[in-house]
């Protein structure tokens, strides 16, 4: 009987050690798959700390590079201000120099109109006295030629009375002269034939 107690002593003993071996190749290939999970999972997460760290990166260079847009806007609206601060300034000083341009030739204009008037008014006054002493001048000749008319209607009765009265004087004393001049006549050839000259040869 003992040996038999120990014979299935031995069987059991196998089957614990067997149990035992497979329980050890169970744990053994869940420690691999806990090894293997445990570097997959340490590579993920080497990965997504180069992911983390390169994200990182990126984003400071995009932080960096927000900073310096920034920094480029405002030194760009800060050359915009001064830029329109100088163009309101510039155009203030036209539009000044603008107002006072127009305020002188308003004045000018003024001053030309003014100019003008009194030289209308002069140039109205001289047409005036022009057409006053066309006027009287024409007044004046026609003053004149009259007067002249009369004058020489005077003048030539005058003559007329005169010439007629000359022609009756030299009429009554024609016979007279005509008796006289063929007496000297008379004479004078008698006085060349006694110097011996012949009259007709004269």
């Amino acid at each position: 009987m003992p040996p038999k107690a120990k014979q299935k002593g031995t069987k059991a003993g196998a089957q614990k050690k067997k149990r035992n071996a497979g329980a050890d190749v169970e744990a053994e290939s869940m420690l691999r798959l806990a090894l293997l999970e445990k570097e997959v999972l340490q590579d993920r997460l080497a990965l997504q700390r180069d992911e983390a760290r390169r994200a990182k990166a990126s984003e400071d260079q995009l932080k960096q590079r927000i900073r310096d847009l920034e920094a480029e806007l405002e030194r760009a609206r800060s050359e915009g201000k001064a830029i329109y601060a100088e163009m309101s300034r510039q155009c203030r000083s036209l539009q000044a120099a603008m107002q006072s341009r127009s305020r002188q030739l308003e004045e000018e204009v003024k001053g030309l109109r003014k100019q003008l008037e009194l030289c209308q008014r002069e140039a109205e006054t001289a047409q005036r006295e022009a057409k006053q002493a066309l006027g009287e001048r024409d007044r004046t000749l026609a003053q004149l030629r009259a007067h002249v008319a009369d004058m020489e209607a005077k003048y030539e009765e005058v003559l007329h009375d005169s010439l007629d009265q000359l022609l009756a004087k030299l009429r009554a004393v024609k016979p007279q002269w005509d008796g006289a001049v063929l007496r000297l006549h008379a004479r004078l050839k008698e006085q060349l034939r006694q110097f011996g000259l012949n009259p007709l040869d004269l």
